[in-house]
This record gives C-alpha cells, sequence and structure tokens, in this order.
C-alpha cells in the first residue's frame, strides 16, 4: 500500500483558506512583519528619547523635598529673634503704656522689677494674660481676680499675680483693678478684640505669649501660668511634682503623669527656670514654623514626642484633671479640684455663661455642711452653653 505524502495529509494553507473565502491577496511574509515592527520600534525610540533626557534635566535641577525628621544640630544652633522691646510712654489720659521698640538691646527693666515685686519667696510668680475684649467691667477677668478671694487659700496668691496686658485698653482695665500690670503692645497688630480659635489673630498671640513666657523663664522666675478663663478654687502647690521641670494641665488625662498620651492644654502650666525649661521654650517657639496654622497648644502635643526634648533632659509632669479640671475632663470631685477651666468652648460669652455656672457651683457647695461635703454627692451644672466640643480651647 502506498505511503500517503505530506501533501495529501498536510493542512490547508492560509494562502487557500483566503482563496476559499474570495481573497486573492497573499498574506504578508514573517521577514515583512518583522521589518516593520523594526521600523515602529525605532520611531518610538526616537520620540520617547528626548522626552527621557528633558525629564531627567528637570528632576536633577528640582530643589530637594521638605525634611520632616528632626534635625537636633538645627535646634541646638537655633537662636530665636529677639522679642520686640517694650519701653514706657504716656497715653492721652497720662496712663504710661508701654509700647513695642525695635531696641533688641533693652533687657525689659520694668519686667524685672515687677517680677521682682510680685514674685514669692522662691521666685515664683502668676502668670496671666489679657485683651481688652477679656478686659470690661463683669467680664472674664473679675471673674478670675474674684475666684482668688472666694478660693481655699487662695486669696494671698493673687498679691504674686501679674497680669500681661495685650494692648492699650487691657492695660488701663488692669491699673484699675490689680497693682501688677505689664503692657506686652506689638507693632501694627491689634489683639484688643475677641480672637476666634485658631484666626490668625488668635494665633499671633498665642505664640507671642509663649515667647514672653521663655522671656520670664532667662529672667530667673518660675512660674505658674493660666489663662483669664480658669476659675481657681485651691492653692495647686501641693499638687505640682517636686522633679518636674515642666508640668502641665491636660485636656483628657489618662492616669500617668509622665505618659505622652495625655493631651495637654497649654492655658495652665507651672514651669521651673532653668537651662532644660529655657531651651525647651525656644524650640517649642520655633516649631511653629515647622507646623504653621497650628496653635501653641497643638504644637507642643507633636514635639513632646521629639527626641530633642530628652536630649535636653526637660522632665514633663502631666497634671491630674482630678486637681486641674475643665469642661474637656471635669473634675469629679470637689473635695480636691483646684481649678475649672473653661476650655472646649468657643466664643466668649459661652464661656462667661459656663464660667458663672461654676462660680454658683462652688458657692453652693462651699455653703454646705461638712457631713453632706465629704459624702462628696455634688457635681457641676456644666457644660451649657460650651457644650463640651472637645477642642480643648
Amino acid at each position: 500500500m502506498a505511503r500517503p505524502s505530506r501533501q495529501t495529509l498536510g493542512l490547508p494553507s492560509a494562502t487557500s483558506l483566503r482563496r476559499l473565502h474570495g481573497h486573492s491577496q497573499l498574506a504578508p511574509s514573517p521577514v515583512s512583519a518583522f521589518r516593520k515592527s523594526g521600523a515602529v520600534l525605532l520611531l518610538a525610540a526616537a520620540v520617547a528619547l528626548p522626552c527621557v533626557v528633558l525629564y531627567r534635566a528637570v528632576v536633577s535641577n528640582a530643589p530637594p523635598p521638605v525634611q520632616i525628621d528632626w534635625d537636633r544640630r538645627l535646634w541646638r544652633e537655633w537662636d530665636p529673634p529677639s522679642p520686640p522691646v517694650l519701653v514706657p510712654e504716656p497715653e492721652e489720659d497720662g496712663v504710661l503704656n508701654p509700647i513695642s521698640a525695635d531696641d533688641p538691646d533693652c533687657d525689659y527693666p520694668q519686667l524685672g522689677q515687677l517680677l521682682q515685686e510680685a514674685s514669692m519667696d522662691n521666685k515664683t510668680v502668676i502668670l496671666t494674660t489679657l485683651n481688652a475684649a477679656w478686659a470690661t467691667p463683669g467680664s472674664v477677668i473679675d471673674l478670675f481676680i474674684d475666684s482668688f478671694r472666694r478660693g481655699i487659700g487662695t486669696s494671698s496668691l493673687v498679691k504674686h499675680l501679674v497680669i500681661i496686658s495685650f494692648d492699650g485698653k487691657a492695660y488701663k482695665r488692669c491699673a484699675e483693678i490689680h497693682p501688677y500690670c505689664f503692657a506686652l503692645v506689638t507693632d501694627n497688630v491689634d489683639f484688643s478684640q475677641e480672637k476666634r480659635f485658631l484666626t490668625a489673630g488668635y494665633l499671633e498671640m498665642m505664640w507671642r505669649r509663649l515667647d514672653f513666657l521663655r522671656l520670664v523663664l532667662e529672667k530667673g522666675y518660675n512660674f505658674i501660668f493660666s489663662d483669664a478663663d480658669i476659675i481657681w478654687f485651691r492653692s495647686p502647690f501641693p499638687h505640682f511634682y517636686p522633679d518636674g521641670d515642666f508640668q502641665i494641665a491636660c485636656d483628657h488625662y489618662v492616669g500617668n503623669a509622665t505618659d505622652l498620651r495625655n493631651i495637654a492644654n497649654g492655658g495652665f502650666n507651672y514651669v521651673k527656670s532653668n537651662n532644660q525649661s529655657t531651651e525647651f521654650y525656644k524650640f517649642w517657639y520655633s516649631s511653629r514654623l515647622r507646623y504653621p496654622g497650628y496653635h501653641d497648644q497643638d504644637v507642643f502635643n507633636f514635639i513632646k514626642h521629639a527626641p530633642y526634648v530628652t536630649d535636653i533632659g526637660l522632665t514633663i509632669k502631666f497634671l491630674s484633671t482630678t486637681y486641674f479640671g475643665g469642661i474637656c475632663e471635669p473634675s469629679g470631685d470637689f473635695n480636691e479640684v483646684c481649678t475649672m477651666h473653661a476650655n472646649c468652648c468657643v466664643g466668649l460669652q459661652s464661656k462667661l455663661h459656663d464660667l458663672r455656672i461654676i462660680m454658683e457651683d462652688w458657692r453652693d457647695y462651699m455653703s454646705m455642711p461638712p457631713s453632706l461635703k465629704e459624702f462628696g454627692a455634688f457635681s457641676w451644672r456644666v457644660p451649657q452653653n460650651c457644650r463640651c466640643n472637645n477642642l480643648g480651647i
């Protein structure tokens, strides 16, 4: 039997199939297709090569990205700008109103004398700040000073209070109600109006305050700084830590004085004057450039984790809300509370309303018989207008 040939068993060719479907044109050979593909690739390379060269040129000339890691040498070598210098100048009504000047060599002689007169034997002063919006009669500053008179063991502390005024009206009002007033007025900046939270004016005022506190430390004075929207009930000194360089109140306290998870509130702090605290305040103030748009309290909660804080040897202690409470986290014990802060509250009128309620609650507590006080069946009626919005202000 004859063996079939390859041609007999082979499959139809592509040419024969195309002819069956009415196509008479032959398919291109593999060599021809390869040549066309090569031409396409060469054309693509010719177009792409100049683009690559141009991209590399642009990238190589671009500025380096901003580094967010802490450069410790930067902070060691950083020299903070000198604050505006204040000199006395009479207003039309004859009241001396120190205003800012541009003499960086002046050493605030009026401030040094004032701190010396107001300080305790251990060179500790109590500081607060004031602008015209909080200085009107019956407003925040009156409630603040009145709380010292109504507190337990606090009436003697008010003689160590220095009120730092941000504008001429606040300074004039301070001089009417308190012996120790200092005007910290900044050129071309009006701090007299109410500053809403996180507005440009609010931020500038907070950072101005912080840099001033650094100056107080450099003059050798320890201080308690207290916002004026804080009511004082008892002396805070028994609850300060002897080994703490920087001690700060909290919006939220986690139960441990050294735990960095505590959410600090810059409205109340106790700071010892030493190299560590002074260096920290420089670092804190300079960090505003790294975190633009944030206020000092937020920036503190960022930088408390920075290795530089450990490097300079600063000991931070967070104060319990049992003793230093606020609307964010009220103290639960009237028998222990030292201060209550109208934090977590936006707007002057809301603060005033709830501060007055806090004062009423304290008067009611003080009028109770000792047996009921010890029982502890008493609670705050705030927040009301403040609504505890957890802003921490």
